[in-house]
């Protein structure tokens, strides 16, 4: 048994240093997120139209707190979970907020039904000063669309203060609006800060 085993390691071993440097080929794909071309954006958009605004929820649902340490640095988050009913496009919503030294991340992500066209849209806003409380008592605009695709690369647009972003403001719009729509629906600003109050008294126990 040893033999064989040797034998195919030598030849595996040579089919490597037979091949040359040249031969490997590395493709990289360069998204811009600030400046996605118009057929990127044209399809970012087309994905966010088919997000309904009045959707039907299965009785199905999830609401879930916590604090995770990494390197040192904590981050309190709260998060929950609506099931869509019967055969809409969407199968669930899961929005979630965080903080931590950096700032605030609140985010919806929407997962499809058929991922062979699109498995998820994450929208996402941020802001470096104030308290999750504080964002989810208002409508903070999004900052960064991300559509994850079958097979593909994925599609992205964020808020670049540098940039001259006047062709994305349509789409930003549309998925503010989004934004604000599931906070209303989901409850966001009743379960948030109730979550966050019940997170403060755990990690006072401990």
């Amino acid at each position: 048994m040893i033999r064989p085993l040797l034998l195919l390691i030598c030849v595996a071993a040579t089919a490597v240093a037979q091949q040359k440097p040249g031969d490997i080929k590395v493709r990289v794909n360069y998204v811009n997120a600030c400046s996605p071309s118009d057929s990127d954006l044209k399809q970012i958009s087309d994905v966010l139209d088919r997000i309904p605004l009045d959707p039907h929820f299965a009785a199905d649902f999830e609401v879930a707190r916590g604090r995770t340490t990494d390197q040192g640095t904590s981050s309190d988050w709260v998060r929950m979970r609506r099931d869509f009913a019967g055969t809409a496009v969407l199968t669930n919503v899961q929005y979630s907020i965080s903080r931590d030294v950096r700032g605030v991340v609140e985010t919806s992500v929407f997962r499809w039904r058929d991922p062979k066209e699109v498995l998820q849209v994450a929208i996402e806003d941020s802001v470096t000063a104030g308290t999750p409380v504080s964002v989810v008592s208002t409508d903070t605009p999004v900052t960064r669309v991300r559509v994850e695709r079958f097979g593909k690369s994925s599609l992205t647009m964020a808020r670049c203060p540098q940039a001259d972003q006047h062709q994305l403001d349509p789409a930003f719009a549309t998925a503010s609006k989004l934004m604000a729509r599931y906070r209303s629906l989901l409850a966001v600003r009743k379960i948030v800060p109730g979550e966050l109050e019940k997170l403060a008294s755990t990690v006072q126990q401990q």
